[in-house]
């Protein structure tokens, strides 16, 4: 009897070896974490897209059991983070909380939040809220926590962190966010993050051709078997050819694309500062090389993601580079298009008309071949 026992607590009812145990642990976990970044995350956050009642109680069932987490509470902290992103008031930022407060401390910062309950009633609408969530799982959380809730929260917590830290970014989003891999697996493409901040309904993570999301995988593998209908995801730029007049077409595929746009408009600039910096080197221009060269890092941004040292610099790098200040200025213009809410059809095509003869007859190849671009657009 006592051999029994011990060999019950030793390898459990199915008697699994080592290897056996640890591929169950890797099973589970990934299955957490696709219920997370498909069900939680792009599902009820954001509505990106829908699931079939099966899938979707599927997922609310495991990740009770396996992390204790509720729907209602998960989406509601997470659509806070993006309505007060970077500010005081978002739950995890690592801008104003400090990276190793929201690395170390995620679970608690979740927690904590979840007690709010102005949080929980201006963003958990439209989260289940039948007879099983409130008799079931809202009154016995813990009943489900495993060791996967601290896998859970540990690698999510990541993207909480890092992801508003380091990283690369393919668009200028307002915020810190930052995409940590281009290859979305570890997390379910929850790496992906700067795309997510950038298209935050989208239900595809991944933008460029290099990027992979492991759980955009798993919807379209739901879509075809008619378990999931994918609702948004981020626009993808078509260009025509030999197209010179720019009407209201165009207008609405730049307005669709306008992170694109100036993404696109980003890198532009980059070349055209390192080519300003290769001609005053080549010239001998040392002094106003030695001015601008400190700036290479940071020159392409948007100028309110830059510190106070940085923008009292670029007074004097327009002194010595009056091609850049041309594209500086001009960003500035086409940016202002997209937050001039009140402006009619009619009149930001006229903007967008004006921008683009200003930009091809200001001497500078780069501006001209941006804006016969622009036309092309449809």
């Amino acid at each position: 009897m006592l051999n029994s026992l011990l060999d019950f607590l030793a390898h459990g009812l199915l008697h699994f070896s080592w290897w056996q145990l640890v591929l169950y642990t890797l099973v589970a976990t990934h299955i957490t974490i696709i219920g997370v970044t498909v069900y939680l995350h792009r599902c009820q956050a954001h509505r990106a897209l829908e699931l079939h009642p099966i899938v979707s109680h599927f997922f609310r069932f495991w990740l009770w059991m396996t992390t204790g987490m509720l729907t209602g509470q998960w989406a509601a902290i997470h659509r806070k983070h993006h309505a007060k992103c970077e500010t005081e008031e978002d739950p995890h930022s690592p801008q104003t909380r400090g990276i190793w407060k929201v690395l170390l401390e995620g679970a608690e910062l979740y927690r904590s939040e979840a007690k709010n309950e102005e949080t929980m009633r201006k963003f958990s609408h439209g989260t289940p809220n039948d007879w099983m969530e409130r008799n079931v799982y809202t009154k016995y959380p813990i009943l489900g926590v495993s060791l996967m809730m601290v896998l859970n929260v540990a690698l999510f917590g990541v993207v909480n962190g890092l992801a508003h830290w380091w990283g690369y970014r393919n668009f200028n989003s307002s915020d810190a966010s930052t995409n940590i891999f281009p290859w979305g697996i570890i997390i379910g493409g929850e790496e992906l993050h700067n795309n997510h901040h950038t298209y935050a309904t989208s239900a595809k993570l991944s933008n460029k051709w290099y990027e992979f999301d492991i759980g955009w995988m798993y919807i379209r593998i739901m879509s075809a078997f008619r378990l999931a209908k994918v609702k948004k995801i981020a626009p993808t730029p078509r260009l025509t050819t030999g197209k010179l007049v720019l009407d209201q077409d165009t207008l609405q595929a730049v307005l669709a694309n306008r992170y694109e746009v100036m993404a696109r408009y980003g890198k532009a600039l980059k070349r055209a500062y390192r080519q300003e910096l290769a001609h005053l080197k080549e010239v001998g221009a040392r002094e106003k090389y030695q001015v601008m060269r400190g700036a290479r890092s940071w020159f392409h941004k948007e100028e309110a993601g830059l510190d106070e040292p940085q923008k009292r610099q670029l007074p004097q790098i327009f002194a010595n580079s009056q091609k850049l200040k041309t594209y500086i200025d001009m960003r500035n213009e086409l940016a202002a298009m997209w937050e001039r809410s009140n402006a009619s059809r009619d009149q930001l095509l006229v903007q967008l008309q004006d921008w683009c003869h200003r930009a091809e007859q200001s001497g500078i190849k780069a501006l001209q071949d941006f804006a016969m671009r622009l036309r092309r657009y449809a």
